[in-house]
């Protein structure tokens, strides 16, 4: 068994996912807080950046950013899980799940802003 037989484990990549989604959020926010201060700036600020969220690549974005956020939440759960109940083998199976559940919205959400 070589050094790095573990990261060929669904688990070891769910958690690594996790991890990914933490730091694709951490950039986010940065972008939120500024559209929040657009919106106190005034009507006028906040109008010419909802213009241009409204374009396709934009709204494609979002899309990502909710599958992002629902990857993310249900890596949270899944921690949780681990951490407070008895392991049990269906563990790669409820990981593979949650990123089915977290594609699925993410595609829901994607078809309703196109």
């Amino acid at each position: 068994m070589t050094a790095l037989a573990h990261r060929q484990s669904v688990l070891w990549i769910a958690a690594l996912v996790h991890r990914l989604s933490g730091l694709a959020l951490a950039i986010f926010l940065p972008f939120h807080f500024l559209t929040l201060g657009l919106a106190i700036e005034g009507e006028t600020s906040l109008e010419n950046f909802l213009h241009w969220s409204d374009q396709p690549l934009v709204k494609l974005a979002e899309s990502g950013l909710v599958f992002v956020l629902m990857v993310h939440m249900l890596g949270g759960v899944r921690v949780l899980l681990i951490e407070n109940l008895d392991w049990h083998d269906r563990q790669k199976e409820l990981a593979t799940v949650a990123a089915a559940v977290s594609a699925i919205v993410g595609f829901i959400l994607l078809a309703r802003m196109l």
